[in-house]
């Protein structure tokens, strides 16, 4: 059914939309029990008050029941800015049920959360207007008809939408909803605290306004330039001051304010003087935070005086470079009020800040646009009486029913718009960069907690954040209710469920794919680094087998099955049996060096647990000399002393090395840099021996021998690849000992073990293993 909509020429757009919606919602009232239409001017006119643009104006008539009001007709009639508007305004609402889900456990993260998503589906500033004026009107309506609102309403009032009127520096929306909330929430406490203020509301704001002239009248003929506001405290503000500070009514000292904004510092104390001629000064109410500002940067003057009343009035001087820094910056009001409420999230995040102070600059200019074209249009024959107002229509009945985010108004919109009279300007002011509101994105679980993920994340980021056994079995992913592949980017406000892996069906576990980047499974740090954890484990667990069946078995072979696990790793000088197992299994440690500690004792090497016989060999490596020198070097393969070569570092000559007294396995050789030498002549320095290179290992002379070299390769995989690596070592005649490869994702992984005679030989088989077709790493290892 299409809606009749008066001719376009003859009545305003605002008229217009009013038409079509008591068209197709008569006189039908929300689940609050105001009528739509009450609903829908009440919001207009507070609207129109804080000089919002006729588009948004336009969908605060319309964005009321989507199945009688739909988003297509919506934009044939008005334009696709309008539908923009309506379309972001209906799943906005969505939100309205999941305040009351917040656990208690997390209220305070949810609640901030709760804000951002807020602000992250309200890509238009305008949605977040439409959404202030439409709760403030419901408010009014039920303060007007002495009614009770909904469960959760006057809460979440106070907990999420009068912080974000305070972001965005919408003062008098943000007074207002505050009180209101709080005389629904503690009626009797309000009751109690208003019949204590001496002065009622409006009595406090003449006051201030005949005290802002006072001042102005008395800068002005001191010749200081200023600008004065005035902005009494209200009784939600006093109560919550009252909470925070344990102070009594009589003892809060700004009830009422005044703000001196002036042009340089010099100018703040001029007006200062001012200040204090008009009213007595009390002196232990000073501060002055330009000459020591607060740690955060704030500056600013603040006095109270004495008012011709008898009563307090406190004053704030500062210049128009601190009130923009105290607007915008890390001093900002609502962060000095929330974190003094407990509202503020514990996190930081420059983006969302940045998008909140941008969206405040976006509000004074399109108000200084408003004042430059005349003001924006209102409609002529709508008369509103804005203090008595109406109710949110829509606020509950509009959860479950929301209409997909729609594309940006296209230039062509813009030019239509300014066919219409309308600004292409305001337009299009409304929008936030993306470049401010592209860093995290908001989902739900199907229990409605809210779930804040960086943009692109995927479910599986999404199962990982919420618990690291969910991402282990995650399966499958529905989003709002249809499945998508696990590498389908989400979006904010979707509903995302996880299919899961029956417990103990053995197919728990990521997969390997997830760590993939070119798959996209995973987006953010946190669930790459579970999927890593997950695998990490699973390798050690496999390498604690592996190790342990190879040493069981040489413990079987030499006949020394009593032998305990714990005594023979610390023959290894392995901290426990575990870390034995997964040196054996991954070769740190070799067939040998376990053969020989398993057997104790050895030719050169001292029993293992007889401290004695260590010490010998100690002595008799120190007085050792090598023939033809006098330095006490002990010489790798000379005299009886047994010598073996760690397989950990796997020294070559000419390499530095150094010697280390083991038990029962003689001396072990190491580089000097390798780590695990460093870790045992850490623990043990009185065991390490100075080592050299016997001199037929130094000058390459006499029979050749080789020394086993661990060399790692890395290439993209293709056939012949093995062929053309181990081609290489045949050409320097280097004999290959053993070879290990692994092929994984078009990469290959090899590891070879190779006897050279030098470190020289050996660099020049490595530059020559870079050169082969598709190597793009050749190191040893």
């Amino acid at each position: 059914m299409v809606i009749e909509v008066p001719n376009e020429g003859t009545v305003s757009p605002v008229q217009r939309a009013l038409a079509m919606a008591r068209a197709r919602l008569r006189h039908d009232a929300g689940r609050s029990g105001e009528p739509f239409i009450v609903h829908a001017e009440g919001t207009i006119g507070i609207l129109a008050g804080i000089e919002a643009d006729e588009a948004c104006q336009v969908a605060a008539a319309l964005f009321a029941e989507p199945d009688r009001l739909p988003s297509d007709e919506i934009e044939r009639a008005f334009g696709p800015d309008v539908a923009v508007i309506v379309d972001s305004m209906r799943q906005v609402l969505r939100l309205r049920g999941l305040h009351r889900r917040a656990s208690d456990a997390s209220a305070g993260e949810q609640l901030e959360t709760l804000r951002r998503m807020l602000l992250a589906m309200a890509s238009d500033i305008r949605v977040v207007l439409l959404r202030l004026a439409s709760r403030l009107q419901t408010l009014r309506w039920h303060a007007r008809e002495r009614s009770l609102p909904e469960a959760g309403i006057s809460q979440e009032t106070l907990d999420v939408l009068a912080p974000l009127a305070n972001r965005l520096g919408l003062w008098q929306l943000k007074w207002e909803l505050e009180d209101l909330a709080f005389r629904f929430l503690w009626p009797d406490t309000y009751r109690a605290l208003a019949r204590q203020l001496e002065e009622k509301r409006h009595e406090r704001e003449a006051f201030v306004e005949q005290a802002v002239e006072r001042v102005r009248a008395a800068l002005s003929a001191a010749g200081v330039a200023a600008e004065v506001s005035g902005r009494p405290k209200h009784i939600y503000s006093i109560w919550n001051k009252m909470r925070v500070k344990q102070l009594d009514l009589d003892e809060i000292q700004d009830l009422r304010g005044l703000r001196v904004i002036v042009d340089d510092v010099r100018a703040c104390y001029a007006a200062l003087a001012v200040v204090h001629e008009l009213w007595t000064p009390q002196s232990d109410d000073f501060d002055d935070y330009i000459a020591r500002p607060k740690p955060n940067g704030y500056q600013s003057l603040h006095t109270v005086v004495l008012a011709d009343d008898g009563r307090p009035l406190e004053v704030q001087i500062r210049t128009h470079d601190m009130h923009r820094f105290a607007e915008y910056g890390v001093a900002s009001h609502w962060r000095y009020k929330e974190r003094s409420t407990g509202l503020a999230g514990q996190r930081g995040d420059a983006a969302q800040e940045q998008r909140v102070a941008w969206m405040r600059q976006l509000l004074a200019w399109q108000r200084e646009i408003g004042a430059q074209l005349g003001g924006a249009a209102q409609p002529a024959a709508v008369v509103i009486d804005a203090s008595a107002g109406a109710a949110e229509a829509g606020d509950g009945d509009l959860a479950g029913a929301v209409a997909p985010k729609r594309a940006r108004p296209t230039d062509g919109a813009a030019d239509a718009a300014a066919a219409r009279g309308a600004s292409p300007a305001t337009l299009s002011a409304g929008t936030v960069p993306s470049a401010a509101t592209d860093t995290h994105i908001y989902v739900l679980t199907p229990q409605a907690r809210v779930i804040e993920l960086p943009v692109g994340s995927t479910a599986v980021d999404f199962a990982y954040h919420v618990h690291t056994d969910l991402g282990h079995r995650c399966r499958g992913a529905r989003v709002d209710g249809q499945m998508v592949p696990l590498n389908t980017a989400l979006a904010t406000g979707q509903t995302v469920e996880i299919v899961v892996a029956k417990s103990g069906s053995g197919s728990e576990g990521p997969s390997r794919d997830w760590l993939n980047p070119q798959l996209g499974y995973v987006r953010s740090n946190r669930a790459r680094a579970k999927v890593r954890q997950w695998f990490h484990t699973l390798d050690l667990q496999r390498d604690i087998a592996a190790g342990r069946e190879r040493v069981e078995k040489v413990l079987q072979r030499e006949g020394r099955t009593a032998l305990s696990f714990d005594e023979l790793s610390g023959r290894l000088h392995q901290p426990d049996a575990s870390a034995m197992f997964v040196a054996v299994a991954r070769d740190e440690i070799g067939p040998r060096q376990l053969e020989d500690a398993v057997r104790g004792t050895e030719r050169g090497a001292a029993p293992a647990g007889d401290e004695g016989a260590l010490q010998a060999v100690l002595d008799r490596a120190r007085s050792h000399r090598h023939a033809g020198g006098d330095d006490g070097v002990l010489v790798v393969g000379v005299d009886l002393l047994m010598t073996q070569l760690a397989r950990c570092c796997r020294p070559v000559p000419p390499d530095a090395i150094a010697g280390f007294v083991t038990r029962g396995r003689g001396v072990s050789v190491h580089r000097a840099d390798c780590a695990t030498f460093a870790r045992m002549a850490r623990d043990a320095p009185e065991r390490v021996l100075e080592t050299s290179w016997g001199e037929r290992a130094a000058a390459r002379s006499g029979p050749a021998r080789g020394y086993p070299a661990e060399v790692e390769v890395r290439a993209t995989d293709r056939p012949g690849l093995l062929h053309d690596v181990t081609e290489v070592f045949a050409r320097d005649r280097l004999n290959v000992t053993a070879v290990r490869t692994l092929s994984k994702k078009q990469t290959a992984h090899m590891q070879f073990t190779v006897e050279v005679p030098d470190v020289q030989v050996l660099a020049g088989a490595l530059a020559a293993l870079r050169n082969v077709q598709g190597v793009f790493e050749a190191r040893r290892r």
